[in-house]
């Protein structure tokens, strides 16, 4: 599976990576517990099985040209199916044209998942995995109700099957 991803300013990493570690000291799920070197927040546009030929730099090209976009997280939600613990972002109109505009550059590949549909999609961040709805309370007094912002300022792409990361932009 290969991703597109939009990776956030360092202010709006550190407020979600703080909200992380919070929910840990709590003994709460949360991606704070995930070590591995390509975690970190960001939002997902897209997943497919993998990239068509030139997909990548047709992706590159689109994201110099747009980021950064403005960003603004909301409230605090257990989302339904899976039950991640996520961050909402609020799609503003530039957010969402450059989402259908990846799906447009994606629309020959393989595997799409659905969720990430522009008529599915939810913008979000994620905090923690498989979290219990029961514990959404607990949750968002941890996290505080403080709605950073600041800008989704580069973009990358992770492919599942080697757990690496490769840049999307290529100005940054």
């Amino acid at each position: 599976m290969r991703t597109v991803e939009l990776v956030c300013s360092p202010g709006v990493e550190v407020a979600v990576r703080a909200v992380w570690s919070r929910l840990a000291a709590a003994g709460l799920p949360s991606l704070a517990r995930n070590i591995h070197p390509t975690n970190r927040p960001h939002l997902t546009l897209a997943a497919v099985d993998e990239f068509p030929p030139g997909v990548e730099h047709r992706l590159a090209e689109l994201f110099d040209a747009a980021l950064p976009v403005p960003v603004t997280l909301e409230r605090v939600v257990v989302l339904d199916g899976s039950a991640p613990l996520v961050w909402l972002v609020r799609p503003t109109p530039a957010l969402t044209a450059l989402h259908t505009a990846v799906w447009d550059v994606l629309a020959e590949a393989d595997g799409h998942r659905p969720w990430h549909a522009p008529d599915a999609w939810v913008p979000h961040l994620s905090l923690a995995l498989r979290f219990r709805n029961a514990d959404l309370r607990m949750a968002r007094a941890v996290a505080g109700g403080q709605r950073p912002t600041g800008a989704f300022d580069a973009a990358r792409s992770y492919d599942g099957t080697d757990r690496t990361v490769t840049p999307l932009t290529r100005h940054r």
